[in-house]
């Protein structure tokens, strides 16, 4: 034979390696599956070693079965990946949730109980005795709710917001510790600390008349302030003229409110402190004490008057007492007060009585005792 026949023979007693894809055997030893060299032709129909790129075709639906090496197609990868259960194991799972007693599941339910409670917080709403409430729709106003249960339609349609309008608030200027210097009407200095008390009059403007209300009402305070101070001078704003300081500032910040259409109730203003500016305070007191003494003496000369004046009116008084007895008997009366007049006289002065002719005269008594008493003080 020559090369080619034998290489013919061979190919001829031999299968591709790749298997046939069905069909009987060429020989006849063939016919029962078994090859020329002694292998067992695999159930199926197929005969040689298996194609490696197709899933092994077994009689279990392609899963390898004991001690069998299975391969893993792109399908298997892309099932678990899904997590599906091919290819060995499941994948992460949403959790669920419990059912009820007749196997239906709970989701309805908790959903009806979470709008409910949506419901009832957004369109139930209580309002307190000391509040008032407003409600705007879509953002804009839509009415004002008075103290007690009111309702509305739901959030985010309708929405309420609650101020308290009777609690009365405060305002002290300025804040903490710092220093408030206004010019006087005398032109002098003066550190003031005040209280501005108020509440609130008509929510509705309140809320939507002005940007910040609140800085607004320190703001025309401090301005009705420094007006109300420049009218008046040192001495009445340190002194008896707070009080109308205070109702002149109560008076012209409520003015300007009202001009604002703040929804802003001035209740009150209060002047807590009225000192001279902190470099200038030991001058101060200095001239603060000088002005006292100069007051007490004053009041001591005013006191002094008092009296000169209560006595003349007292002499006054029972002169004219005098002078009406007079004119009832005119001679009497002027007896009466001669003599009255001779004895106050006499009774301060030394007397010297003559006598008649015949009698003794007088002994100066008084007089020698005056002599005798300046002889016993030279003599000393």
């Amino acid at each position: 034979m020559n090369g080619l026949s034998v290489i013919g023979l061979a190919m001829a007693g031999k299968k591709s390696p790749w298997g046939s894809g069905g069909g009987s055997p060429a020989s006849g030893d063939g016919a029962n599956g078994d090859e020329g060299d002694g292998t067992k032709t695999p159930p199926g129909g197929t005969d040689g070693p298996r194609n490696p790129w197709l899933p092994p075709q077994s009689g279990n639906g392609g899963r390898a079965g004991p001690g069998e090496r299975r391969t893993t197609n792109i399908e298997d990868i892309f099932r678990a990946r899904k997590g599906g259960g091919g290819g060995g194991g499941r994948g992460p799972q949403m959790p669920r949730l419990p059912q009820m007693p007749d196997g239906r599941s709970w989701g309805p339910l908790i959903a009806l109980v979470i709008v409910a409670l949506w419901l009832a917080t957004s369109m139930v709403h209580r309002i307190a005795p000391q509040e008032k409430g407003v409600v705007t729709t879509f953002g804009s106003y839509s009415r004002t709710l008075d103290p007690g249960m009111a309702f509305t339609l739901p959030w985010p349609i309708q929405t309420v917001t609650v101020e308290d309008v009777t609690s009365i608030r405060r305002e002290s200027i300025p804040e903490g510790d710092g220093e408030k210097l206004m010019l006087t009407g005398d032109q002098n200095l003066v550190d003031l600390t005040y209280l501005v008390r108020w509440n609130i009059k008509d929510l509705k403007l309140y809320m939507f008349q002005l940007a910040d209300p609140d800085q607004t009402v320190r703001e025309v305070a401090e301005a009705a302030m420094r007006q109300s101070i420049a009218e008046v001078k040192l001495n009445d704003a340190m002194g008896s003229g707070r009080a109308q300081i205070e109702q002149n500032v109560r008076d012209r910040m409520q003015r300007v409110l009202d001009a604002y259409r703040s929804g802003v109730l001035i209740q009150g203003v209060d002047i807590k402190k009225t000192d001279p500016p902190a470099k200038v305070v030991d001058a101060f007191k200095e001239v603060l004490a000088a002005q006292q003494d100069a007051q007490s003496e004053i009041n001591r000369a005013q006191a002094w008057a008092q009296q000169l004046t209560a006595r003349a009116q007292g002499e006054a008084t029972a002169f004219e007492k005098v002078y009406e007895q007079y004119r009832l008997a005119p001679e009497v009366t002027r007896r009466r007060m001669y003599y009255e007049t001779m004895e106050r006289v006499l009774s301060q002065t030394d007397k010297v009585i003559v006598e008649a002719p015949g009698v003794q005269s007088y002994l100066p008594l008084p007089e020698m005792k005056r002599t005798q008493k300046t002889a016993d003080e030279g003599a000393r």
